[in-house]
């Protein structure tokens, strides 16, 4: 194998984790000082705040007016597990499954709670067949898959007249891809994606159908505290002014106003897309002219541009044994780390041998461009090692 030079820039944030992601360029502490510490959030100061984050996250992603937007415990997985077992029962499920935490989702649904349903799924790298969608079932979907690199090039294939309930985990997608919320009925997403914000925190967001479903059915099944979002028959309201389940960090709530109101100086959700397709585009060109790597997503239009996924393709490494292989990706990374030109871009435990790099709004195109000659170093460096 060919040599390669040891590159002598390397990226100004090496920070290139898909969750917690890097932070905003520009950040510190110092920007929190305006944290309500030491004080209860259910106190007027406390509860402003917590609706900021609920009113920023509505105009920037430009969430429809009539649509139900909330702060909910335990990042987006709570989010999630709030939305089906608090709204999935009355009709079929379809699940759509091709990733880790899609994968997951179909576990709840069907080892869980039981339900009767329909399964669609893909490996590592694909789609499943959409034309599966029936308009009458309720549905459930991840739009980016972060542990595959793949996302929904689109939501058309969604019925605008459907009965049944669209459930979408799109933590790795909102603020770095355009979402038709009309087309979605619950979203569900993070702080620490493509905000760059802290874990722990999720975000809810619920369509005046999903709202009907919540306020005229209740499930078989008890629900915990932590997951009830209606009571009597009707939508506990406060959750969606502020008014949380559970007590947040108010220095992580700081922290995602300060992430939005930078999304405001650079010119809103568009120009975080922008910023992650710019990196999309950087990798692209480099796999096309790197002749040992490619995407592990199969299909141009599904490339996700946040969770950039690649496999190895040369010879000798796939001649290895998948244990070997993962030793290799390990040292690479290690080695990566120990010059701290890249962190955390290891792939997913459960996908296939690879990297991972996060490519959202946080991460600066040149950190992208000074990261990939230190892959090309790192990757000869340890295929040559004896």
């Amino acid at each position: 194998m060919k040599p390669t030079m040891k590159p002598t820039t390397k990226p100004n944030n090496p920070n290139f984790s898909s969750g917690p992601c890097a932070k905003r360029p520009g950040w510190s502490l110092d920007q929190l000082n305006g944290a309500v510490l030491g004080r209860s959030h259910r106190g007027k100061a406390g509860k402003a705040k917590l609706a900021e984050v609920i009113n920023l996250s509505k105009t920037i992603l430009a969430i429809p007016d009539d649509y139900h937007v909330g702060i909910v415990p335990a990042s987006d997985t709570g989010a999630v597990e709030m939305a089906l077992w608090s709204l999935l029962g009355p009709k079929t499920v379809d699940i759509y499954a091709w990733e880790a935490f899609s994968k997951t989702w179909l576990g709840d649904i069907v080892n869980q709670l039981k339900l009767t349903n329909n399964q669609y799924t893909a490996p590592y790298g694909e789609l499943p067949d959409l034309a599966n969608y029936h308009s009458d079932n309720d549905s459930v979907f991840v739009f980016n898959g972060t542990t595959s690199g793949v996302r929904l090039p689109h939501l058309d294939w969604i019925a605008d007249n459907r009965t049944g309930l669209t459930i979408c985990d799109a933590t790795s997608a909102v603020f770095s891809q355009t979402l038709d919320f009309n087309k979605l009925d619950v979203v569900t997403w993070s702080w620490q994606k493509v905000l760059g914000g802290e874990a722990a925190h999720g975000m809810i967001a619920l369509s005046p159908r999903a709202v009907e479903r919540l306020e005229t059915y209740t499930p078989p099944w008890p629900l915990p505290k932590i997951f009830t979002l209606s009571k009597s028959g009707k939508l506990i309201a406060d959750i969606f002014e502020g008014a949380t389940i559970n007590t947040p960090s108010m220095l992580c709530v700081e922290d995602a106003i300060d992430s939005m109101q930078w999304v405001n100086t650079i010119g809103g959700q568009s120009a975080c897309q922008a910023i992650s397709d710019k990196n999309l585009a950087i990798i692209k060109a480099w796999v096309a002219r790197t002749d040992w790597v490619d995407f592990l997503a199969k299909a141009p239009d599904t490339y996700s541009n946040t969770s950039i996924c690649l496999v190895i393709t040369d010879t000798q490494f796939n001649a290895m044994e998948e244990g070997e292989q993962r030793n290799k990706i390990k040292s690479l990374c290690a080695l990566l780390e120990s010059e701290n030109a890249a962190y955390d871009i290891n792939a997913y435990k459960s996908a296939p041998p690879g990297l991972r790099i996060w490519g959202g709004a946080t991460v600066a195109n040149d950190d992208i461009s000074a990261l990939l000659p230190w892959i090309e170093w790192a990757y000869h460096t340890v295929m040559t090692a004896d």
